[in-house]
């Protein structure tokens, strides 16, 4: 699920103000005090967190306790899982009508979108079968690629010599591995 405008929903818990906006017509000696976060203000994404933070806790979810980012809810029905990453997040879990309970709840408090089936996050592709879930990072391997100039290369299963025996040396040496078209390594 994809939050609208995620910062504009943090409540300042300090006192910000800000010159008027160009165009609006006040006196030059008066500023505008917010009274919610804005983009672009230092104290917007933590304003953010800990408004959805306290949304989330009233319906029984807790913060896990290594990554205040991951809320986890556990209850008879099963366990739900709510990753939040700034203003998109991953909802997983058994409970399948305690997921669509947590959707419905999270609309009524912001304006958010439903993406659906998760398939493509933070850089991870993730594709769906009657295996399981696969995850890839295809995408992000071919742009490296393409950065370097390495779309029309040879490819090879690995660059170094198979079945190579590796004895270690005395003294300070220094192995320098070149990446080139045919993985040549010097």
């Amino acid at each position: 699920m994809d939050v609208k405008n995620a910062f504009l929903n943090g409540d300042l818990s300090e006192e910000v103000s800000m010159q008027p906006p160009p165009g609006l017509s006040v006196e030059s000696t008066k500023v505008c005090h917010l009274r919610r976060a804005l983009y672009g203000l230092k104290q917007a994404p933590r304003a953010w967190l800990a408004k959805f933070s306290s949304t989330i806790f009233r319906l029984g979810y807790t913060a896990n306790p290594y990554d205040s980012a991951l809320f986890l809810r556990c209850t008879d029905k099963g366990t739900i899982l709510l990753l939040l990453y700034v203003d998109d997040m991953i909802i997983t879990g058994d409970d399948l009508s305690g997921i669509q309970e947590l959707k419905d709840f999270l609309s009524q408090q912001f304006e958010m979108k439903d993406l659906g089936h998760l398939s493509y996050f933070l850089g991870l592709e993730i594709t769906h079968s009657t295996d399981g879930l696969y995850i890839t990072q295809a995408k992000y391997a071919s742009d490296l690629l393409s950065q370097v100039g390495l779309t029309d290369s040879k490819t090879v299963d690995t660059p170094v010599e198979l079945n190579a025996h590796l004895t270690p040396s005395r003294g300070n040496h220094c192995l320098i591995l070149l990446f080139t078209d045919d993985w040549l390594a010097a």
